[in-house]
């Protein structure tokens, strides 16, 4: 793959959906389908909202372990990432992403107890497209 960062990007920003994982307690993965992600780093950083209080958020504070996947079902090629994933409750990560509609799930707005983010760091990945998969380091 010739410019990793374009290429991943480019599937990455034009996905609504975003699938990601946790371990859990058993040590068995978990994986969810989210909203695409907030805002991006490069291809590095991931930023998303959830719940404080969900399942997922207890799993990554026990387990910081992590995959992103981004499908993009028209052409048959995707992308996984391989990280860690932060939960993030400080004021200044909250404001960073948070958009107007969100008062629909955090009631309180912007400094709700059960709003944070998460913040996926990767440093791996592979991409898939043609028949073919190709691992790339995330710099």
């Amino acid at each position: 793959m010739k410019n990793v960062e374009k290429t991943v990007g480019r599937i990455v920003d034009n996905q609504k959906v975003a699938f990601i994982s946790s371990v859990d307690a058993d040590g068995f993965p978990n994986m969810k389908a989210m909203l695409a992600p907030r805002k991006r780093e490069g291809i590095r950083i991931f930023y998303f909202t959830t719940n404080t209080s969900s399942m997922r958020v207890q799993q990554y504070l026990k387990n910081n372990r992590s995959c992103l996947y981004f499908c993009d079902r028209r052409f048959f090629r995707g992308v996984m990432l391989k990280g860690t994933m932060d939960v993030l409750t400080d004021c200044e990560h909250k404001e960073l992403i948070w958009e107007e509609g969100d008062t629909m799930y955090y009631k309180e707005g912007v400094t709700d107890p059960d709003y944070c983010v998460l913040k996926f760091t990767a440093f791996c990945g592979r991409y898939y497209s043609d028949f073919k998969s190709e691992n790339f380091v995330v710099d």
